[in-house]
């Protein structure tokens, strides 16, 4: 555990057990944007011995971002790490953030690790909530998630306050995006007013709270999931004879599997009509993305589908 060029802070260690980086040796990716959270990810990605490959993904969106690249490269050489720069081009329309997201996941290979942190966790909780998600939506984020964002999110357990310490007693300059500090982002409003003005009511610090929350609702979500395996979500008169939980999540893997390459979950809307197809109330349904699911003989087909 340890670099030629890097004398490690006291700490680490303990840093480190709360991480969940592969072995040594073990190559990883990591998406460094140069702020405090990926670079002390890509500093502890090294520290635990794995050869990692630093991303660097410019957005170009603001004056000043291809700088940026230089700070995380010179964290990467520092480090001993590999170094890369990408360029991605924003599409036009509502919802920069997403958008965004959305471009940068597309360049980065599959696995990549990305700095999310306990903070982020509960962030994310209560946006999820204040969108009236269901059990998948509460669980947060995952160590490692799948569909359209395959990512490894291995200081999930650490607070940004951490991984800032870190990287200062690193002595490694970071960049400091100012579009985090902007109201018109519902993420920012939640980190800088929401969770503030609860922590005040409740008395307490509550990202470990919400950060919790979300891990025990993972673990009801895998095994509902689990259990939903054995359903055939094309069986309409098994998914209706099962609880009716268990049916739907049997319907939403499908149907979002369905989706394609962009794999979104199927609205509310699209399960409400899917279940009176389930249940014998309607012969058929139009479904979001052009697709009709009909029953027939007891069982359910999917026309205009991306799976022919």
């Amino acid at each position: 555990m340890s670099s030629p060029r890097v004398y490690w802070p006291a700490g680490v260690e303990g840093l480190l057990e709360r991480c969940s980086f592969p072995g040594k040796g073990a190559p990883v990716v990591c998406a460094v944007s140069g702020g405090p959270d990926s670079v002390a990810m890509l500093a502890l990605a090294v520290a635990a011995g794995c050869s990692a490959h630093a991303v660097h993904v410019d957005h170009g969106l603001r004056a000043g971002s291809r700088e940026e690249a230089a700070v995380v490269e010179a964290a990467a050489n520092t480090l001993g790490a590999t170094f890369e720069a990408l360029s991605v081009r924003v599409g036009p329309g509502p919802d920069l953030e997403a958008r965004a997201r959305q471009a940068r996941y597309g360049v980065l290979p599959e696995g990549t690790m990305v700095g999310h942190t306990a903070d982020d966790q509960a962030e994310t909780l209560l946006l999820n909530l204040m969108r009236g998600a269901g059990l998948d939506g509460l669980r947060g984020m995952r160590a490692t998630s799948g569909g359209l964002r395959k990512a490894q999110r291995p200081i999930l357990a650490l607070r940004r306050s951490e991984t800032l310490a870190f990287v200062t007693a690193l002595g490694f300059p970071t960049v400091t995006d100012p579009s985090n500090a902007e109201g018109r982002f519902r993420r920012n409003r939640a980190r800088h007013e929401v969770l503030p003005l609860l922590a005040d009511v409740a008395g307490r610090d509550l990202v470990p709270v919400l950060a919790r929350t979300a891990a025990l609702l993972a673990e009801d979500a895998e095994l509902l999931d689990l259990l939903a395996r054995d359903l055939d979500p094309t069986d309409a008169r098994g998914l209706a004879a099962a609880p009716r939980p268990l049916a739907n999540r049997a319907l939403r893997t499908w149907l979002r599997e369905d989706e394609g390459p962009e794999r979104h979950p199927p609205s509310s809307e699209d399960l409400e009509r899917a279940w009176a197809v389930v249940t014998g109330r309607a012969v058929a349904c139009e479904l979001s993305g052009g697709r009709r699911l009909s029953r027939s003989a007891g069982r359910l087909r999917l026309d205009g589908s991306q799976r022919r």
